[in-house]
């Protein structure tokens, strides 16, 4: 594959001529969910629209100012799925997205910059690598620990080469028979390779078979942080790290973080875990207090009910920071004195219902209350219970069972 985004993976724009466009379907994720959608597959002479491959995600751009939603490989060819026909043997122009692709060059970069390092330094072999969706990336690292100080120095090396302005350039072989590109690190080509053998070089520090994009010196990198290390699979790491504008773009929301927990916790970055961890630890005292205070009012609410000489044939009651303990507490403590209808939630909106009784109303009254509530539920236990999409109808579902208690 030597595509003209991987000759030259500054080029912005191109102009190439159509080869094929087939009607197929795609399976896309569009707003975090996968769809199927019907387009065309466009092969051209030649593209700037890097297809998947390598670790690095496919690019984005336009055909004829036609958005393209997918490039993947075939072969020594890429595939771009676009939602328009575009005729065979025209001459069209291609533009890619530069923020995008940037950004690509730069953490696909910064990866073997890493990686190479890391194996020459300590010898961890990198595994794989995933370069994230415009977030952290991470590389796996054949080892099962990795040290702070060790991470600290790895930095160190890194943005020290990257301060050297170092070239990077890529070469390509034609003949797989040549010895010069088996000298590169390499986990063995693809299948379905054909074409010309691609190596990246990092001046003085690593050769490696790659078909990604890249940036052509190290000082477009700008700068790396090493982030840390998660566990990976087993008896590895994953070092988690950002290049160039993503290490800006992160910088600046630590920032905004930092500004908004000063304002709320009242103090200093360097003592924000510990003001933070003293209001988680008060949270829970207080959510703690207000659950026993809430136990104790369905007991006293039951308690009143009972104790009141001129008490109603049905109780009703409605608590909207109540739970299914409040109202399980309250229906105990009611007990055979009266059939319950109780409820928590928004009274205008939806929450939660609680109705028992004798096993006649439950039968015969229960499925209207949940009908009129919008409800679903279940009996069991004596008790039907579940969540009220409509808890503006609740007097509504009052009247029918007050009427089927007078009845019987």
């Amino acid at each position: 594959m030597a595509l003209a985004c991987q000759k030259n993976s500054y080029l912005t724009q191109l102009s190439s001529k159509v080869v094929s466009c087939e009607s197929k379907q795609c399976q896309l994720v569009l707003n975090g969910k996968k769809s199927k959608i019907n387009g065309f597959e466009l092969i051209l002479e030649d593209t700037i629209l890097f297809p998947e491959g390598g670790g690095q995600p496919d690019d984005r751009g336009t055909i004829e100012d036609i958005p393209v939603l997918r490039v993947t490989r075939r072969g020594d060819k890429a595939v771009h799925f676009v939602e328009k026909p575009v005729d065979e043997g025209k001459e069209v122009s291609l533009t890619v997205d530069w923020q995008r692709r940037f950004d690509h060059m730069q953490q696909h970069t910064g990866q073997h910059l890493i990686s190479a390092l890391a194996e020459s330094r300590f010898g961890y072999a990198t595994t794989s690598w995933n370069l994230g969706d415009g977030n952290k990336s991470f590389i796996e690292l054949n080892t099962p620990t990795m040290t702070d100080e060790e991470i600290t120095e790895l930095e160190k090396l890194c943005n020290d080469k990257i301060r050297e302005g170092l070239t990077v350039t890529p070469k390509l072989f034609y003949d797989k028979d040549d010895p010069e590109w088996k000298k590169a690190s390499c986990r063995g080509l693809p299948d379905d390779h054909v074409g010309p053998i691609r190596v990246l070089n990092i001046e003085g520090v690593d050769s490696n078979l790659c078909c990604g994009t890249h940036v052509s010196s190290l000082a477009h990198l700008q700068a790396i942080k090493l982030l840390g290390v998660d566990k990976g699979k087993k008896s590895k790491v994953n070092l988690l790290f950002v290049v160039g504008q993503r290490l800006l773009d992160y910088f600046g929301k630590c920032y905004a973080v930092e500004k908004g927990l000063t304002n709320v916790l009242s103090g200093p970055l360097e003592k924000q875990v510990d003001l933070a961890d003293k209001a988680v630890k008060n949270q829970k005292a207080s959510q703690k207090l207000a659950l026993t205070l809430l136990r104790d009012m369905a007991v006293m609410e039951a308690k009143m009910f009972k104790l009141n000489p001129e008490k109603q044939p049905l109780f009703s009651h409605h608590r909207k920071e109540g739970d299914g303990e409040y109202m399980n507490i309250i229906a105990t403590e009611i007990g055979d004195a009266a059939p319950c209808f109780l409820t928590t939630g928004d009274e205008k909106g939806s929450g939660m219902f609680l109705l028992c009784g004798s096993q006649d109303l439950l039968d015969k009254a229960g499925k209207l209350v949940m009908d009129i509530l919008e409800a679903k539920g279940a009996c069991s236990g004596g008790r039907y219970r579940g969540k009220a999409n409509k808890l503006a109808n609740k007097p509504k579902a009052e009247q029918v069972l007050l009427d089927f208690i007078a009845e019987s």
